[in-house]
């Protein structure tokens, strides 16, 4: 690991008495004006006014939507050759649908005038191809991309509100799918007159059964098949330590035998941690115990409204830094390979680069899952981060202290609403289906709660200032720098990742200073990661990857791309290597829990990740 040079640095000296002297006295500084008390309790009443707005439109901010859409309809007004432009293409469509539809009348085998996107499966039953369903879905296709043209490529629109418009012109088209319609959909005609309606009567039982469970707070039809500490997270391991923001559980050796340099996984806060110790065959803890690993791993608490003022560096210092000084009481002397995903990837990252500046040398290595550090190109997510959504936000989660999991899960449904709302609601509520419950399911089912300071930190310092890639986000009161970071680092990201996108993981080698393993495999943000090797699932998977030495220059996503290697299968093994390869040696398996630092307190899962 390089080391400062301390001749380099310039040392600020305090002024003489001769500077001073010649120093203009400053005028003297008027004391602030004290807010009256009025105006608290009008600033009160205006919060208290957008947080019930705020219930009936799952935190969207409306202010923010009509900021976008009066940028859309003026910058439109605006551009009279791109209305031109709208109508001829509104004419074209119209007529080219209108030749299309004269040789499917007598020729049902025509090829479609417009094929459906790759990744929407609405229209591909072969009921699609019969007349009127295949005028009627046509017709939708048609419509949709002529939206597609009208809400983008609108020249001095700002490309933020661009985005906006675009999705939310999305969103209402799928509203008015004609999937969504027993009236113009063949599957639920077809399903409807088999089965004489039955399937609209065990629809409108999964609706009422799916409402009251959502009024009552329960968990959806199956997740109760998939308990923590019975079913999912279950590999043996004990609570080793407990403060009032973690538990750090320790898991019992599998091997005779364990790698020098345990491990330490810190997961998003998000989410529960057992999203990476679920059944004992998807479990990625457990494949690591079994492949030699100390493995430890943090279980964040589920905040509620006392915990309103946690912020982001608590989490850092009661998260992170706790876990590693636990670890070393437990292992002295070795240094650590540390995990994190999706946010707790961040802050690992941010916890990394301190560690860096002040000289702490405890990790060996670092690896980040589906985490990004440079929040610039984050992906669809940042449609709903904005000045006016933050604030907006801010104000609900004063309320309560806390962003519940209504709102953020309402947020991630939207970004897939075609396979997560539509789909589901045609499936279970039209055709009267149940999609079988799994433990990937259940846990994505049991969210969390996110406090107040913490939530509104990370927007505004990390989403709306990118203060960690630029150089501003401080830690005890100083900047911190990813460059710092001089460890050898592991990069996972998935394909189709709407939460953080592989391009944008992949600026991390922007900010660099070392060498960097870069691994892209298929999948989403969870089903990507979650890919155990010796399934039918793993069989299908495929991954590139490549090492970046830290003396090399700089390749651009598409260029790595086409010069990483590309393999078949899981990505588990490539990187259970990669972490045998920076370790230096095996030793015995270490004690569970030591002293008054890491004593055993309870058994595995502990008690935090059973909190409502």
């Amino acid at each position: 690991m390089r080391k400062r040079d301390a001749s380099n640095i310039v040392r600020l000296e305090p002024p003489s008495r001769d500077d001073a002297a010649a120093t203009p006295i400053a005028e003297p500084v008027a004391p602030p004006r004290l807010e009256p008390p009025e105006r608290h309790a009008l600033l009160s009443l205006d919060r208290a006014f957008r947080a019930n707005i705020a219930r009936y439109t799952l935190g969207v901010s409306p202010a923010g939507l009509a900021g976008a859409y009066f940028d859309w309809l003026s910058h439109l007004w605006m551009a009279p050759g791109k209305r031109l432009q709208l109508v001829e293409k509104g004419a074209r469509k119209a007529q080219r649908l209108g030749i299309w539809a004269s040789h499917a009348a007598f020729d049902p085998k025509a090829d479609p005038c417009i094929e459906p996107l790759p990744q929407d499966r609405r229209f591909r039953s072969p009921e699609w191809r019969q007349f009127p369903y295949n005028l009627i879905y046509q017709s939708f296709l048609l419509a949709q991309q002529w939206w597609h043209n009208a809400t983008t490529g609108v020249d001095g629109m700002e490309k933020s509100h661009e985005a906006v418009v675009s999705f939310v012109a999305r969103q209402l088209l799928d509203v008015f799918a004609p999937s969504n319609s027993p009236l113009t959909n063949p599957e639920i005609a077809k399903a409807t007159i088999r089965e004489g309606g039955l399937n609209l009567v065990r629809g409108a039982q999964n609706f009422f059964e799916d409402w009251h469970r959502a009024v009552a707070g329960k968990r959806p039809v199956g997740a109760d098949q998939y308990r923590p500490g019975r079913e999912v997270a279950v590999t043996p391991g004990k609570v080793v330590y407990q403060n009032r923001l973690i538990e750090l559980i320790q898991y019992a050796p599998a091997t005779s035998d364990v790698a020098a340099e345990p491990v330490l996984i810190v997961p998003a806060w998000i989410m529960k941690y057992y999203i990476l110790d679920l059944s004992p065959e998807n479990s990625l803890v457990r494949y690591l115990v079994e492949h030699g690993h100390t493995v430890f791993i943090i279980s964040w608490k589920n905040p509620g409204p006392e915990d309103r003022e946690l912020g982001l560096d608590d989490y850092r210092r009661l998260g992170v830094m706790a876990a590693l000084d636990t670890i070393g009481a437990i292992v002295p002397e070795r240094q650590v390979h540390a995990v994190g995903y999706c946010l707790g990837g961040t802050l690992l990252a941010i916890a990394a680069a301190a560690m860096g500046r002040d000289g702490d040398e405890r990790l060996a290595t670092m690896t980040l899952l589906a985490a990004q550090v440079d929040f610039s190109e984050a992906g669809e997510l940042t449609l709903f981060i904005s000045e006016s959504e933050v604030a907006f936000l801010e104000d609900m989660m004063w309320d309560r202290g806390y962003l519940d999991t209504t709102q953020m899960a309402g947020a991630f449904q939207l970004l897939r609403s075609n396979d997560l709302i539509w789909s589901r609601m045609v499936r279970e509520y039209l055709l009267g289906g149940r999609q079988k419950m799994n433990d990937l399911m259940a846990w994505n089912a049991d969210a969390t709660r996110m406090p107040y300071r913490m939530h509104s930190e990370y927007l505004r310092r990390l989403f709306l200032g990118n203060d960690l890639a630029q150089g501003r986000y401080q830690v005890e009161e100083r900047p911190v720098s990813l460059s710092d970071i001089r460890i050898p680092c592991f990069l996972v990201a998935t394909t189709t990742d709407h939460v953080a996108p592989w391009r944008s993981v992949y600026k991390f080698h922007l900010t660099a200073d070392t060498e960097v393993t870069f691994l892209l495999t298929t999948g989403g943000h969870n089903v990507g990661v979650v890919n155990p090797p010796g399934t039918a699932r793993a069989r299908r998977r495929r991954f590139a990857v490549r090492t970046h030495g830290a003396d090399e220059r700089y390749v651009d996503p598409d260029r790595w791309l086409l010069e990483a290697e590309n393999k078949e299968g899981s990505w588990w093994p490539e990187w259970q290597a990669w972490l045998m390869k920076h370790s230096s040696g095996r030793v015995p398996p270490p004690p569970m829990g030591t002293g008054k630092r890491g004593a055993v307190l309870r058994d595995a899962p502990g008690l935090y990740v059973l909190q409502p």
